[in-house]
């Protein structure tokens, strides 16, 4: 039996599809978080080997075989191939310590067949559906954020640049932790300025936000924000507020979805401003890897741009990239969103692995 296999794993979730040679797929399923740079190697490896384990099960449900859903497989593996596309695997060192440990689990021998990269690599599949480009830019706007461009050879993709996906502490201009961060500054800052000119800030995204975490007074937030995250075994009464559980990093970016509605739905201008700002911070970030061609500079007007990532999913705000690039003069021949990173990946392995 042979299968390919390819998880997308991300600072939200951990994405599986399996296909079998006919590149149909048979399996797919979602587990936990497993963004390495987040997490320990076996925190890491418990998400994948859940998610590959469902996948497996519903695989076997319609490619009956004995011990299918065990890892690793007790006798040859299924697998003829496999690819993971890996959120916080940024160097050749995190490459070689998951290496050993995905080659055990799947019993796929280290080499080619066995393929390990930063996600972003999933995203790049499209420009191989346009025969007049060779170059793509990746741009994942998350719970994190990155841009990587990539050029196409006969030899398969190659990476020419990379900027961003820094984690949240440093970076992830644009993503879900960035627009948290931006909605929080911007309320602070309106606050501020009413302090001086007497205007009252009328929002209600600044209303949701209060309400999200109790309080009425604008600097009750800093306290909010600035609270130790939970520690680990202490156990919290049901009556506590939902923040005091999340670590500070989620408190900020679980408010995205009450900035997207506020700003989309409700059109609140405050909502509005906090995304462009956001998203121009990316933007900025991806006009570092755009030129006009030469050396390792990607020319937009002949390469496709390749969105993934849960805020970049969102039209309406991926418009809000693409319209900050075109004011910087820079306007991609081809626009993809990637909804479905891993079975983009698990049929391009078919492609790449199965003779016609």
């Amino acid at each position: 039996m042979s299968l390919y296999l390819c998880a997308d794993c991300g600072g939200s979730k951990t994405s599986v599809v399996i296909c079998d040679a006919q590149g149909k797929v048979v399996g797919r399923a979602l587990g936990g978080p497993s963004n390495f740079a987040y997490l320990s190697l076996d925190a890491f490896l418990s998400a994948v080997e859940e998610a590959v384990t469902s996948a497996l099960k519903i695989a076997a449900s319609s490619l009956p075989s004995a011990n299918l859903a065990i890892l690793p497989p007790p006798g040859e593996t299924p697998f003829a191939a496999a690819w993971f596309g890996v959120s916080g695997v940024d160097s050749p060192a995190a490459i070689a310590t998951i290496t050993p440990e995905l080659s055990k689990l799947l019993k796929i021998p280290a080499g080619p067949r066995l393929a390990i990269a930063n996600d972003t690599h999933l995203l790049a599949a499209p420009v191989r559906q346009h025969g007049d480009i060779s170059h793509a830019v990746a741009v994942i706007s998350g719970t994190g954020s990155i841009a990587v461009s990539f050029r196409e050879t006969e030899t398969g993709l190659e990476e020419l640049g990379r900027i961003g996906g820094w984690g949240w502490m440093l970076g992830d201009e644009g993503g879900g932790f960035s627009v948290g961060r931006e909605t929080i500054r911007h309320i602070l800052l309106e606050h501020d300025k009413s302090s001086v000119t007497g205007e009252k800030v009328k929002s209600v995204l600044q209303d949701r936000v209060l309400a999200r975490f109790g309080v009425t007074d604008v600097m009750e937030l800093l306290t909010i924000i600035h609270i130790q995250d939970p520690q680990s075994g202490v156990v919290l009464p049901q009556s506590a507020p939902l923040h005091l559980s999340q670590r500070r990093e989620k408190r900020l970016s679980d408010l995205c979805p009450l900035v997207f509605t506020a700003a989309f739905e409700d059109g609140d201008p405050l909502a509005l401003t906090i995304l462009k700002s956001a998203a121009a911070q990316l933007t900025e970030e991806i006009a570092v890897l755009l030129g006009d061609g030469s050396g390792r500079t990607v020319k937009p007007q002949d390469a496709v741009i390749s969105f993934g990532g849960s805020l970049a999913g969102i039209e309406a705000y991926r418009q809000i990239i693409l319209d900050g690039l075109a004011q910087m003069g820079h306007v991609f021949r081809y626009v993809s969103f990637v909804d479905d990173a891993a079975a983009t990946g698990a049929t391009g392995l078919v492609a790449a692995h199965v003779k016609p």
